[in-house]
């Protein structure tokens, strides 16, 4: 049996087959539809499939190339990111689109070790004003983009 020269490779390629085949079992209950008009099922079970045709490729190369191993997990940076997910989905009723994606980039960034608060700042007001475009002005969702009390 071959060896796993690329462990990163492999097991991102298992990751995608294991959603893609996902996605296709939890399609399957929609109908299809045709190419000219999509039914539900239509999208995710197409993206499902191509997620898992790239995770085979993906898995099949860690056999062939070199790669860097699998670094040790770190508990702190992934209890942040998912903590600041789970504050944006708590605080976004409440204050809005705008402050509550800011308070979401700043501290998802502040779980690297280079952190830069100038920076996720900036960046935060861009994804604000990306995401105030495309999900209340452009897809119609609705969610305040500023607090209550500023309206």
């Amino acid at each position: 049996m071959a060896a796993i020269r690329s462990p990163k490779d492999f097991w991102s390629g298992v990751l995608f087959v294991v959603i893609g085949a996902a996605a296709v079992a939890l399609s399957a209950r929609y109908s299809l539809g045709t190419a000219a008009r999509m039914g539900p099922g239509y999208f995710p079970r197409i993206l499902g499939i191509l997620m898992i045709v790239l995770g085979l490729v993906l898995a099949l190369r860690a056999f062939k190339l070199d790669g860097p191993p699998i670094p040790r997990w770190k508990l702190r940076p992934t209890l942040i990111v998912l903590g600041s997910v789970v504050l944006f989905g708590a605080i976004v009723q409440a204050v809005g689109v705008a402050i509550s994606t800011v308070v979401l980039i700043i501290a998802a960034s502040a779980a690297s070790r280079e952190f830069r608060p100038k920076e996720a700042l900036i960046a935060g007001v861009l994804l604000a004003t990306l995401a105030v475009g495309v999900f209340v002005v452009g897809l119609k969702l609705q969610l305040p983009i500023w607090p209550t009390f500023l309206s």
